[in-house]
């Protein structure tokens, strides 16, 4: 019987490199990263009951610098909600105000933004529960 490996979940991280929540959320990710790589990496025949309570599934990290498209962000919103447009643009008031002034000044997002693009959700800032949560959900398995 053939076995197709799952393809990875991609999770974008939205980064400013000169703000410090930027910096601890892209941390925080590079290291559940690697410990979900390790722990999927183990020997089957090994005693993994250390890593039972940090079992994440494999992502791949997507770090980018630069804002979100105008379809990227529409979806971002889609997954947040549109009433928290002035949590993701500054100062807007609804998705087309944030759309607009997006367009208008980039640097009107705000970072950083955690999207789980396979699984439809986000975080909007630092809050290392929310991205853990968010990254805990993933879905477990590497076959199809």
């Amino acid at each position: 019987m053939f076995r197709f490996h799952k393809s990875l979940d991609v999770i974008t991280l939205f980064h400013k490199p000169s703000a410090a929540a930027s910096i601890r959320v892209h941390n925080l990710l590079k290291q559940v990263s690697a410990q979900a790589s390790e722990t999927s990496t183990e020997d089957q025949a090994s005693d993994h009951s250390h890593q039972n309570k940090i079992q994440r599934s494999e992502f791949e990290l997507n770090v980018t610098e630069k804002p979100p498209t105008s379809d990227q962000l529409r979806t971002i919103l889609e997954y947040v909600g549109a009433k928290r447009a002035k949590d993701v643009v500054e100062g807007a008031k609804d998705e087309n105000d944030a759309m607009r002034k997006l367009q208008e000044d980039s640097s009107r997002f705000k970072r950083p933004v955690i999207v789980d693009w396979n699984n439809g959700r986000a975080v909007i800032g630092d809050s290392e529960s929310e991205i853990l949560k968010m990254v805990g959900n993933l879905p477990k398995g590497d076959t199809v």
